[in-house]
């Protein structure tokens, strides 16, 4: 079973102004210490997310060594001291081999999760996105090596936001797979605590990570703890 970092830091193309922007925060991430980022771009074309994708493999590579914050462990055997960030690719398995990211994550819209496995291969991280028990069932009895659960709280990062579960709604996840629980949706330096509290392993943060990058990452590594 995998070992997910308390942080999973989600770098959304549409938050970014360019691709410029886009690059200096995913930069900014792995200078503050985050070791696990997902890529999504929901409406860039194929041949854009591969171009943005490669960069950001190459300057995840390319990082200096860092010294992490106290109880931040970095990725097993990358980069420099194996300080690099993982990186997950939202939704394409096909453009996470193309880029060489490290796993992908897929939605209740994309490939199944048997599909994507079967595209990524067996050493890659798998995820899968789940709003309601039965999809946290079904999603438990497949090879995924985590669940992401939500949205916890109201989100303004989907233009149809699946309904608000809540902390209950998390505890009730918590107890239905023993999978590595990424809980999603409003989650921000004020109420992640919350979140751990009730069950998740690690919180996937969008827009509170948006402004001052480096700066809002340290701030929620020092408050995850």
């Amino acid at each position: 079973m995998i070992s997910l970092p308390r942080l999973y830091a989600i770098l959304d193309a549409s938050c970014f102004p360019d691709t410029e922007a886009l690059f200096c925060a995913a930069e900014s991430f792995a200078s503050a210490g985050v070791t696990l980022i997902q890529y999504r771009n929901k409406s860039g074309d194929p041949q854009v997310i591969l171009a943005q994708a490669r960069e950001l493999r190459r300057q995840s590579r390319t990082q200096p060594a860092l010294s992490l914050p106290k109880g931040v462990s970095a990725p097993h055997g990358h980069g420099p001291n194996g300080t690099c960030p993982r990186l997950i690719m939202n939704d394409r398995s096909d453009l996470c081999l193309a880029a060489e990211f490290d796993g992908v994550h897929v939605g209740q819209d994309d490939l199944s999760p048997e599909a994507a496995r079967k595209i990524i291969g067996p050493d890659r991280w798998l995820g899968v996105s789940t709003h309601n028990p039965r999809q946290v069932i079904e999603a438990d009895k497949t090879s995924a090596d985590y669940i992401a659960m939500g949205p916890v709280f109201a989100t303004g990062s989907k233009a149809k936001p699946d309904p608000v579960i809540g902390l209950a709604g998390l505890r009730q996840a918590r107890a239905l797979s023993q999978k590595p629980l990424v809980a999603i949706g409003g989650i921000t330096r004020e109420n992640c605590r919350s979140v751990i509290e009730a069950g998740a392993d690690s919180v996937a943060v969008i827009s509170d990570l948006i402004r001052d990058p480096r700066k809002s990452a340290e701030e929620f590594l020092r408050i995850l703890g």
